[in-house]
């Protein structure tokens, strides 16, 4: 029985896997569950056993990605002694995560805010991260390292759009640099600014 489960996980996440390879390549609307099948290696009918449709497919691999990721991203952040070395962690933790997986990053950066059937989906995915910088940057101003004076929440949506900002430029550019030396930049810009002294 043990044995079965574990045969019936694999091949999921051998599907989904292989769905976010084809997603990336063709898009979403474009890439077919015999595409998906064929990468997978698997009948097409056998996706049926897993999914209800492409839709299903798609929102299970957006689903299991961003738990796997998050999971990750909390760590990252309490490991962080203060506010500035949790939010450097949860950057660099995010590059890194989105460099490690392309195609996850392609299907987020190009697919997934175009598509409405999911847009609640990709909202919660969005208030846990902004929840996540709340708490960083609240400490923060407790400390005295952050400025007291700004919006919380202009300050962590100006985080997260340059985040997603530098995601998608790195894959237009076809991942051609490594995403993740630019966690300290993209810090140091928000602590420092860019007023010259």
């Amino acid at each position: 029985m043990q044995k079965m489960q574990k045969n019936k996980s694999e091949k999921y996440h051998k599907i989904l896997n292989s769905a976010g390879a084809v997603f990336a390549e063709f898009g979403f609307h474009k890439a077919t569950i015999s595409q998906i099948a064929g990468k997978a290696g698997v009948a097409d009918g056998t996706l049926y056993l897993y999914f209800k449709n492409k839709d299903d497919i798609l929102y299970q691999f957006i689903n299991f990605k961003t738990q796997d990721v998050f999971k990750k991203m909390n760590a990252a952040v309490v490991d962080g002694r203060n506010a500035e070395t949790k939010l450097r962690n949860l950057i660099r933790c995010h590059l890194q995560e989105f460099q490690n997986d392309r195609n996850m990053a392609t299907i987020f950066q190009s697919e997934v805010r175009y598509l409405r059937d999911i847009e609640s989906q990709i909202k919660d995915i969005s208030k846990m991260y902004l929840d996540l910088l709340s708490d960083i940057i609240e400490q923060g101003q407790v400390e005295g390292s952050m400025r007291q004076d700004l919006f919380v929440g202009l300050v962590k949506r100006f985080i997260l759009g340059a985040v997603e900002g530098v995601i998608s430029t790195w894959v237009s550019a076809d991942g051609r640099y490594d995403l993740v030396a630019m966690a300290d930049p993209l810090v140091d810009l928000y602590l420092t600014g860019v007023r010259g002294g």
